[in-house]
């Protein structure tokens, strides 16, 4: 197949997105049976509404693979040793590093130019993290010696901070975790100036995880700007499921790369698609997940803006905890 990464315009990406419906159709068993249960004809499916979407829950009992290729990395969704928990098989490294760089340069910038920090402790804390991985390319990438993690101590990241004043830093931070390092800084070191954060790129990735009292998205970001003293608080939105990302570089409105694309789908009916403006069930196309199923229905509800961002709200009712869910909004 042509390079997904060379999709400019909207035309090239309904032929890739029919091309891969076609190809995971043939080769991907448990989405081929997906299809023919539904009684769905392949070749009539001609534009985007009429792929069908994989319920993202059958990553959790099926091996969601090419038959092509074969898989010994995979990504696994965070929950307790209880819950049945969601593989993603990645055969092909080279185009998820591909699709981090990309997606990264284009909202945010050039890696060399930055120096990272994570404030991961939940995901640091298990193996098989896609986050993680994303991460660990993108530090390898800026190659600076300053990069690093930070699990509960506070008090080192709070220096090194202080430290890196003049620097250019992006501190990826799960949402709980943003919050106690804000309250470290109120209650411990209250007496010290938070103004050498004006050069820091904070960048949540979602998950309470019951650490906290719920919030909405919107609260979560006054408390994050107010914190840190700045006006934008970024956000970055993906899955295990997933081999891309989509950013937020503030306002709780998110970018798709031109590879990936959001569908917001009748809460009821998964073949009725909202309007602009309209809540309903997200539906993500990310061509990068090529060998793995490119078509997958979340548990996410969400909404299209008419600047043809998107918002995450949330979670549908009922739907399993996971620790990839965001705030309602």
């Amino acid at each position: 197949m042509e390079n997904i990464f060379d999709i400019q315009t909207e035309k090239q990406f309904l032929e890739m997105s029919l091309k891969t419906f076609r190809y995971q159709y043939e080769n991907i068993e448990i989405y081929r049976k997906f299809v023919d249960f539904l009684k769905i004809d392949p070749e009539a499916v001609d534009e985007l509404v009429k792929i069908p979407f994989l319920p993202i829950e059958m990553f959790k009992n099926h091996t969601i693979l090419d038959k092509n290729v074969s898989a010994d990395l995979y990504f696994q969704s965070s929950g307790t040793t209880q819950m049945n928990l969601s593989r993603h098989y990645i055969a092909d490294e080279d185009i998820y590093k591909e699709s981090i760089c990309k997606s990264f340069e284009r909202f945010i910038g050039k890696t060399e130019g930055f120096i990272f920090l994570g404030l991961l402790p939940s995901y640091l804390e298990r193996q098989n993290s896609s986050l993680i991985y994303m991460v660990d390319y993108l530090m390898n990438k800026s190659g600076r010696p300053e990069n690093g993690y930070f699990l509960y101590n506070h008090s080192e990241l709070f220096d090194l901070l202080n430290d890196l004043k003049d620097r250019k830093v992006i501190l990826f931070g799960v949402s709980f975790a943003l919050l106690d390092f804000l309250d470290y800084c109120h209650s411990q070191r209250s007496e010290e100036s938070l103004d050498y954060l004006e050069n820091l790129v904070i960048i949540e990735t979602g998950g309470m995880k019951g650490r906290k009292e719920e919030m909405t998205k919107d609260e979560l970001l006054k408390i994050l700007q107010k914190g840190f003293k700045t006006d934008k608080i970024y956000s970055e939105y993906s899955m295990t499921e997933l081999l891309s990302q989509a950013y937020s570089l503030g306002n709780n409105e998110y970018d798709c790369p031109n590879w990936m694309r959001i569908m917001v789908r009748n809460a009821e009916d998964p073949f009725a698609y909202e309007k602009a403006g309209r809540t309903g069930a997200i539906n993500i196309i990310d061509l990068a997940n090529i060998h793995s199923c490119s078509f997958i229905a979340t548990q996410d509800l969400g909404k299209i803006l008419s600047n043809g961002r998107f918002q995450v709200l949330g979670r549908i009712d009922h739907s399993d905890i996971r620790g990839c869910s965001l705030l309602v909004s």
